[in-house]
């Protein structure tokens, strides 16, 4: 899982078309056959009960899955890869988070 914050000169809305139209899909030529699934969560407008009184750190999130981690190491073991240059242009902040999935339902 990947927690992203745009890059101080985009607005959300050029960040939004900048992750879904030129950035997923690198990721998505890129990876495969490693990726299994890759989907993006762009924050939207919060208006539900309960609001937390500050804004979100984070406008976006990505989930990346692989069978296994010889995937995962197939990918994420190579030194240079062209999309993450392509991140550090259009992000201010990334966090990575390595997890095993379990699903109780």
């Amino acid at each position: 899982m990947w927690l992203v914050k745009r890059a101080d000169h985009l607005s959300a809305e050029e960040f939004a078309k900048w992750w879904t139209e030129v950035h997923a899909p690198d990721i998505r030529d890129e990876q495969v056959p490693h990726l299994v699934r890759y989907v993006v969560n762009l924050r939207t407008d919060d208006n539900l009960v309960a609001k937390p009184a500050t804004e979100p750190e984070w406008d976006g999130i990505a989930e990346e899955w692989f069978a296994t981690e010889a995937e995962f190491d197939a990918v994420y073991g190579k030194a240079d890869r062209d999309a993450h240059d392509d991140a550090d242009a259009n992000t201010s902040r990334v966090e990575r988070l390595v997890v095993r999935e379990i699903t109780y339902l």
